[in-house]
């Protein structure tokens, strides 16, 4: 669902004037000014005021706001439920019944003028395609055009987006290499992270050196994206065959990065069989010890799980147990 004109439908609380536009000034009044009554583009106001008015017409309407995420709207109806994600002027919904959803595009449709899209298949670069055993995200037309862009779909394939030997550091010695083209690399590929847990490891390594890249690090960039180029149509799959069971899984380093001999943490959170978020970060502190490392990084995925603990009682479940795994190696 797309809202036309988005920030003209918000209503402005404070008092707000603008000048009349150069060469369409009134004659008999050149120094006139125009008072709003809605806002307008360009307004500093004008995300806020359409929010406020979206928020008022749904909670009007017996829907609920998140207590996590503010543009999550949730309303219960008997056994069912409706659930609608606000992204600036575009709307995400669904619900377990088709008659309220019906319901709701009447009404938003009487309210706003907005165009429905239909079935949601692709998003802010996000191809989805749902099916009745489940729902498979995937970015494959992104990363057809993120290798074209680099001018390396004839480049060899790799099996791996990093060299299990390789040790990345500042290589202050190297050939250094263009920066603007090095940061629009990374990105990029920060982007296609969003389904691509594979590589959120090794283009956050690579992230690091954006300030003075060098040659040995641009290589490590092109292999990440010649990885990439071999599993185009890699993505998450979310089964419906599933349970709420929320689980992480935590893991750490220790000394990892050559530089500085701070640690990496890394951790992955399913909801049931699903992988529904992932993390690879560097530590703040240098640890002393393997265990530190691990504590620390358990301590990040403690603070995920319960963020998301929140998030899913916004959905009406009620989670008691949080559980985390974690590798260690003897």
């Amino acid at each position: 669902m797309d809202v036309k004109s988005t920030f003209l439908n918000g209503l402005l609380k404070e008092e707000v004037y603008v000048e009349q536009p150069k060469g369409f000034e009134d004659p008999h009044f050149p120094d006139h000014v125009y008072k709003l009554d809605k806002a307008l583009y360009g307004l500093k106001q004008a995300p806020r005021a359409w929010y406020e008015r979206l928020t008022e017409f749904l909670l009007s309407h017996d829907y609920k706001r998140g207590n996590v995420d503010k543009t999550l709207f949730i309303k219960n109806i008997n056994s069912d439920v409706i659930v609608a994600q606000i992204y600036v002027d575009d709307i995400v919904f669904g619900s377990t019944s088709n008659s309220e959803v019906h319901v709701f595009v009447s009404q938003m449709q009487k309210e706003f003028e907005m165009s429905m899209v239909g079935e949601l298949t692709y998003f802010l670069g996000l191809q989805v395609k749902q099916s009745d055993e489940g729902t498979f995200v995937t970015q494959s037309k992104y990363a057809k055009n993120l290798v074209k862009k680099f001018g390396l779909e004839k480049a060899k394939h790799t099996n791996t987006p990093m060299s299990t030997t390789l040790k990345l550091s500042k290589d202050e010695q190297g050939v250094r290499v263009d920066q603007t083209l090095y940061r629009s690399m990374i990105g990029s590929l920060l982007y296609l992270t969003a389904s691509r847990p594979d590589i959120c490891y090794s283009v956050g390594v690579c992230a690091r050196y954006q300030a003075n890249p060098m040659e040995s690090h641009l290589s490590a960039v092109k292999r990440i994206i010649r990885y990439v180029n071999s599993t185009i149509d890699f993505g998450i799959w979310f089964s419906k065959d599933t349970n709420s069971n929320l689980v992480c899984f935590s893991d750490a380093d220790w000394a990892g990065n050559a530089d500085d001999r701070k640690s990496t943490s890394g951790g992955c959170f399913y909801l049931g069989n699903n992988l529904v978020s992932w993390h690879s970060k560097k530590q703040n502190s240098i640890s002393l010890s393997t265990a530190e490392a691990e504590y620390i990084a358990a301590g990040s995925c403690c603070t995920q799980l319960l963020w998301m603990k929140q998030m899913m009682a916004d959905y009406g479940f009620d989670l008691k147990t949080l559980t985390i795994f974690f590798f260690f190696f003897l």
